[in-house]
């Protein structure tokens, strides 16, 4: 028993460390052999090793070997040496493997921030579509994160009206105003909406309107507010159908989605890819029909989802029509089929009632200059600054250009005199002899409007003839 536990006792060895003798155990260098640092130990220090007769035993390689019990350390040098470098090289692939996982991720993030900005200044586009691209029709299955606010009690009163501040409002206020008319019209009831679908489909629409001066979310909440307030005005509740009401809200909500910023007269000079695919007839208008009902095709999208098919089938065809009729090359047409039927309006037939719902989107597609100046003003300046982008545009393909959009030609009353005159008052005063409680809240709004550009192109006028005055006397 004595001996052969003695076999296993720890023996004392002798470090000889930069001139220092130090006592240690066998297990320790055992330790030391088998660390990652042995290397280095190994070129740096004598070793000593006491044999059983008392004998110094040297292990430094580099030192010959004074008795046959010495260890063989070339050989366990070269086995550490080939098992550490074979560590190293797996530390360093997986290094290579982490880099590699941390680049694919900052390429990753890259790519998702180009996307993203791309799709939120997409009016910088080249005109190409696509509507199998998946577009930004991709909105969250959850419930929608934009909170809904309390309107106040005074906040829905001003809804009902043609006065409505739209300039006040960030994207989630005009979310919750547009829910809440869906709510207060009683849609959300009768069509048996699902409440989370119906937000999840007013965030829809939200993103899949363009950035654009004029043509983006904002005017799409003015014409559905207008809409909201001459469903109120105009007493519809009484005359038309809650599903007539839907068809014209829903029209009011998708009558411009993605709007690229640049006219239908521009598609189609252009031979963009909207023109070739809608052979040149309402490009757009047929394009915002494509994109609404590529949202609504979304299930979590769907608030139709609970019609029957043959209703569904109707109300699609009614908002159809309605989205193409906002094309205001085809305005004469629709009027003149109104002003025939209004004299003798039938709200039982069915086709009265199409070509009324056809005029009444197209008022409140165009309705600025109804509200309030300071309201309507600003909204000038954003169709001027989105005329003005098509125009040099257009210069620069070598296009034609409608002097009412070259900025080198138009000013503020000259944009504004001839549509006042020609084009809303003229709608709108046919539109109140079917509805005469327009006047006061519509009708002469307008017609204020008419007088106060005509003021200020008179004083443009005058500035102008005293500017060539004074310019011909010095000469």
């Amino acid at each position: 028993m004595g001996s052969s536990s003695s076999s296993y006792a720890p023996r004392n060895i002798y470090l000889d460390v930069d001139g220092k003798v130090q006592k240690v155990t066998s297990i320790t260098v055992i330790f030391l052999f088998t660390s990652f640092f042995a290397r280095t130990f190994l070129q740096s220090t004598a070793i000593m090793v006491v044999d059983p007769e008392g004998a110094m035993v040297s292990i430094d390689p580099t030192m010959p070997t004074n008795s046959p019990r010495a260890f063989h350390i070339n050989e366990m040098k070269t086995e550490l040496t080939n098992r550490l470098t074979m560590l190293e090289k797996r530390v360093e692939l997986e290094g290579l493997k982490v880099v590699e996982i941390e680049k694919c991720k900052n390429d990753l993030k890259n790519l998702r921030e180009e996307m993203s900005s791309r799709g939120s200044s997409r009016f910088n586009c080249s005109c190409k579509y696509n509507l199998d691209d998946g577009k930004k029709v991709t909105p969250r299955r959850d419930v929608p994160n934009y909170p809904k606010y309390t309107l106040s009690q005074e906040t829905i009163e001003a809804l009902k009206k043609p006065t409505f501040d739209v300039w006040h409002w960030e994207h989630n206020e005009m979310l919750s105003c547009l829910e809440f008319m869906y709510h207060d019209l009683g849609l959300v009831k009768e069509l048996n909406m699902n409440p989370i679908t119906l937000k999840r489909w007013l965030l829809a629409i939200q993103e899949n309107y363009r950035n654009n001066p004029f043509h983006n979310f904002r005017h799409c909440f003015c014409v559905s507010q207008m809409m909201y307030g001459m469903i109120h005005l105009c007493n519809l509740k009484e005359k038309l159908t809650l599903t007539d009401l839907v068809i014209l809200m829903t029209t009011a909500v998708c009558h411009d989605l993605d709007h690229p910023g640049y006219n239908n007269t521009y598609q189609i000079n252009a031979r963009t890819e909207l023109a070739v695919r809608y052979n040149d007839i309402s490009p757009l208008e047929n394009h915002h029909c494509a994109v609404a009902f590529q949202i609504i095709s979304l299930p979590e999208c769907n608030i139709f989802a609970n019609v029957n098919p043959d209703t569904f089938k109707n109300i699609r065809q009614a908002i159809i029509t309605l989205i193409l009729a906002t094309d205001m090359a085809r305005h004469g047409e629709i009027l003149e089929c109104f002003k025939q039927k209004v004299k003798n309006f039938d709200f039982s037939n069915e086709e009265h009632v199409i070509c009324l719902k056809k005029v009444l989107v197209k008022c409140c597609d165009i309705s600025n200059e109804v509200r309030p100046t300071e309201v309507a003003e600003p909204w000038v300046d954003c169709l001027l600054e989105e005329y003005f982008m098509q125009s040099d545009r257009e210069k620069s393909e070598g296009l034609p250009v409608a002097p009412f959009m070259d900025r080198d030609k138009v000013t503020k009353p000259t944009a504004q005199i001839g549509f006042i005159k020609f084009v809303l008052i003229p709608m709108f005063e046919t539109v109140m002899e079917l509805f005469p409680q327009i006047e006061e809240i519509m009708v002469q709004p307008l017609r204020d409007s008419r007088d106060h550009y005509e003021e200020l192109k008179l004083l443009e006028d005058a500035m102008t003839e005293m500017k060539t005055t004074t310019f011909t006397s010095k000469f």
